[in-house]
């Protein structure tokens, strides 16, 4: 994995302007610039037109990762959070423009003396729609994530005026290649009907919970190099399927591209290596014959170090596929025993599945491992935003494939 200077291919000379704020001292920089604070009559109605979004400065940046930390780093340490947000800045996916970064600012406002009111980022993604008769089409969504209002500036409507300027901003970003934007998508850990307000319409959000066992199985490991690949036949079989689907919706899927698995894993091995001194080298397992294989792909998050708090850990399977038609029930049970006891090596209370399809959940059901089914009701709930044609809304529109994989 590396040390702070680098990681992997990724060095400091290749990325100087996101190592540099590194070095600076936190305790130095003010975690809430701007001359306004401190003075609660003197902000901004969230309603004033001097607000806009805008980009943010690398001490902005660094203030912003410095405020959310208690909130998001997990099991890391402050610095190490700090510095695992720069490496993730680096994966394939946020590479080349792939992550935008926004806050809602004053404009009157020096630039060096600004307030961000709120804060939010987004990932520009592949995605696939199908119209209702079948015809499949490759287009732009873009990921919402980590929306951020400092406590200090709640209930003051800043965050829903971040999130009003991103929905006009949105349908035409990044859209110079003529690739249509249809859609914008978040995963909301608050009750989802402050998104539904702003046009992010809540999704089903369930998913299949395991326990994790050291149990034998005779799937076999997939190690980094064998994921590109895979990839690559997952998205062949996910056009091939919104092709054929003939119940009459529209269909809308992201695409479970390597660069998406890549910055899933890019996270997890950052946090093993600070946390245990390695990184975890399987990656996932694969049971069956070319044609009909049955395979998955999964992450470790450490939430606590497993010295302290193992049961919150979780393995999530980040993409689980069935090739061909009859996938047997042997196959998907010999992989996710593979997850199970992959779990289990590395101290993680739980595996996860998202939104398995019917099919699949009989066909766990009939390997007879046992679950738990849940429904997720504050905790990474899908929401969608249409900007294609048409009102869609949840039961209009097949969200496919709506896994852990697209997650961010």
């Amino acid at each position: 994995m590396g040390t702070s200077e680098t990681y992997g291919t990724v060095t400091r000379q290749r990325y100087p302007h996101l190592f540099s704020i590194m070095a600076q001292s936190i305790s130095q920089i003010d975690p809430s610039p701007g001359d306004l604070e401190g003075s609660p009559d003197k902000l901004p109605d969230s309603t004033s037109p001097s607000l806009h979004l805008s980009h943010p400065t690398n001490d902005e940046t660094l203030q912003i990762w410095n405020i959310t930390s208690n909130d998001w780093r997990d099991a890391l340490t402050v610095p190490q959070y700090l510095e695992e947000y720069a490496y993730l800045l680096t994966a394939p996916l946020a590479r080349n423009n792939g992550i935008t970064q926004w806050v809602l600012v004053d404009e009157n406002q020096p630039i060096d003396r600004r307030k961000v009111l709120a804060s939010c980022e987004t990932f520009f993604k592949r995605a696939l729609t199908t119209d209702p008769d079948g015809v499949c089409r490759q287009v732009i969504a873009h990921g919402v994530a980590s929306v951020y209002c400092e406590p200090g500036l709640r209930k003051r409507g800043y965050a829903s005026r971040l999130l009003n300027e991103l929905a006009k901003t949105l349908p035409s970003w990044q859209t110079d290649d003529g690739i249509r934007c249809v859609a914008s998508v978040l995963y909301s850990d608050i009750d989802p009907r402050f998104y539904q307000r702003l046009g992010w319409n809540p999704f089903p959000s369930y998913h299949l919970e395991f326990d994790s066992d050291e149990v034998a199985h005779d799937a076999t490991p997939l190690s980094a190099p064998h994921l590109a690949a895979l990839c690559e036949a997952d998205e062949a079989i996910l056009r091939s399927s919104m092709s054929k689907s003939s119940d009459g919706k529209p269909q809308f899927a992201i695409v479970p591209d390597h660069d998406h698995i890549v910055w899933h894993h890019s996270k997890e091995e950052f946090g093993a290596q600070k946390l245990f001194g390695k990184t975890p080298l399987v990656k996932g397992a694969i049971a069956g014959p070319s044609g009909n294989r049955v395979w998955a792909i999964w992450a470790h998050r450490f939430y606590r170090h497993p010295d302290s708090n193992s049961s919150v850990n979780t393995l999530y399977i980040l993409r689980f596929v069935t090739e061909g038609e009859t996938p047997a029930v042997e196959h998907v049970r010999a992989v996710l025993q593979a997850a199970r006891a992959e779990a289990a090596q590395w101290r993680l209370g739980t595996v996860k599945l998202w939104s398995p399809s019917k099919e699949l959940e009989r066909l766990i059901e009939s390997g007879g491992i046992t679950f738990q089914r849940r429904t997720r009701i504050q905790e990474s709930i899908p929401c969608l935003q249409w900007y294609g044609e048409g009102n869609v809304l949840p039961g209009t529109l097949n969200w496919v494939l709506n896994e852990k994989y697209a997650w961010c």
